[in-house]
């Protein structure tokens, strides 16, 4: 039986594989909570450089002038994550202090809602770098200007990019630790959760070869006892067939050992004999009691088949077989015999009727039926086989019959009403019936004789 590979494994495997996705996500999930957490910690820096650019706004000489405070500049000086850009314009647009070409808002970017100032916060590319911009409008108000001046400060990416993935990274390595732990206590609470199975492992391996008693169920969780029981419907079913072998074979020995002393001894009677006729003799019973021997042999392999067959038919080995086609092949063969006995052999069927089985065990429970009823009905005596629907077989014969409190005896194995035969017959019939689940039943026939019928199940 090829291996599925080990169930702790495929558990810890499975729960590995779960516990990377949520790792992924949770990255994910990470990296873009850290990054909505940089911008917002930026943005704030940017307005509040930018406010301190606009309280040093100033007019001198009817223009205004940007006292950038020293503040806003250590702000802007280079640091280890970007850069820091900015610019300021007057009433009319026009630059007064800082880069000239930094991007304008694109048209209808909205004001924040976030913060009680007139500013807007976009993204934009500048010198072929990603920065984020804010633009803030200060009012202006004096005698000889009014209007609105703009502040923009723009910073490169880099650093908000930075806090995102370092957010990131330290939840990778937090869920991944703890992904680990959880695996290590699975790999621990699936070893216990299958102890049970490694003691019922050693269970069945400490017995032996003949120790077929059911396994205990006691010391086995709810979920294993289904397992249980079934290896110990199985030991029985097995323990049960071992049993049927063993009385087979004791039967079969029985049955072959007085035969054979009896042909072993006159054997031995007829080489003491001097004349020739008594040798004679003596090989004509000896013939007899071969072909005697040779039929019980003959019976016996045939219940040894039945058995293989029975067996074949529950593993799902039955084919759709029409009984009528069987009846008329085997009546065909067997007309010979019934001739030369002196016995008239008629078949009756209303037509093809269907029935899933094995062809040859069903002809070996035809052949045995007919040839019992051939063997016990007289010479002008008639034998009837039918087939009738939905799917019953009748034997009928003129013979003498069965009484009523033998007609159970007769199915058992070695039984026999007389001293010739080999009582296989009838219970060989009765394992093919069991083995197609078909039903039967002894009955009177029309005559006084005997009638087999047997019900099958249609197909």
């Amino acid at each position: 039986m090829r291996s599925a590979g080990s169930l702790r494994w495929r558990l810890v495997w499975n729960l590995a594989l779960l516990l990377v996705l949520v790792l992924l996500a949770s990255g994910l999930s990470a990296y873009w909570n850290g990054r909505e957490a940089a911008d917002t910690a930026y943005d704030r820096t940017l307005l509040a450089s930018a406010r301190s650019i606009a309280a040093g706004l100033s007019q001198r000489d009817g223009s205004l002038s940007a006292d950038v405070p020293y503040v806003a500049l250590d702000t802007f000086a280079y640091d280890s994550a970007g850069r820091i850009y900015y610019q300021v314009n007057d009433i009319h647009q026009q630059l007064i202090s800082g880069y000239d070409d930094l991007p304008a808002p694109p048209q209808g970017t909205p004001r924040t809602d976030d913060y009680p100032a007139l500013a807007r916060f976009y993204d934009a590319l500048y010198r072929g770098q990603e920065v984020r911009v804010v633009s803030l409008l200060k009012a202006v108000s004096e005698p000889n200007m009014n209007g609105m001046a703009e502040i923009r400060v723009a910073e490169t990416e880099e650093a908000r990019v930075r806090m995102a993935r370092s957010l990131m990274a330290d939840t990778l390595v937090r869920v991944g630790l703890l992904g680990l732990g959880a695996l290590l206590l699975v790999w621990f609470a699936v070893s216990g959760a299958l102890r049970p199975l490694e003691r019922l492992r050693g269970e069945v391996e400490g017995r032996q070869p003949d120790d077929l008693r059911p396994l205990p169920v006691v010391s086995v969780q709810r979920e294993l006892v289904p397992l249980v029981l079934s290896l110990n419907h199985f030991t029985d079913r097995l323990r049960g067939q071992f049993e049927r072998q063993a009385q087979f074979i004791a039967d079969a020995a029985h049955e072959l050992r007085t035969p054979l002393a009896a042909l072993k001894a006159r054997i031995t009677l007829g080489q003491r004999a001097e004349t020739g006729e008594v040798w004679r003799r003596t090989l004509d019973a000896a013939a007899q009691d071969t072909d005697r021997l040779t039929h019980l042999a003959n019976q016996l392999l045939s219940l040894a088949r039945v058995e293989n067959g029975a067996r074949a038919i529950a593993e799902g080995g039955a084919q759709r077989v029409d009984l009528t086609h069987l009846a008329r092949e085997l009546g065909m063969a067997l007309a010979p015999l019934a001739h030369a006995r002196g016995v008239a052999l008629a078949l009756e069927a209303d037509g093809p009727v269907w029935l899933r089985g094995e062809p040859t065990l069903l002809s070996e429970l035809l052949s045995n039926l007919v040839d019992n009823a051939l063997a016990h009905t007289p010479a002008g005596g008639n034998v009837v086989l039918r087939v009738r629907l939905p799917a019953v077989l009748e034997v009928e014969d003129d013979g003498p019959g069965i009484p009523p409190d033998e007609r159970e005896r007769v199915f058992e194995r070695f039984y026999r009403r007389r001293a010739e035969g080999a009582g296989l017959g009838l219970a060989i019939v009765g394992e093919i019936c069991k083995a197609h689940l078909a039903q039967i039943s002894l009955h009177d026939g029309v005559r006084a004789g005997l009638k087999v019928q047997v019900s099958f199940i249609a197909d």
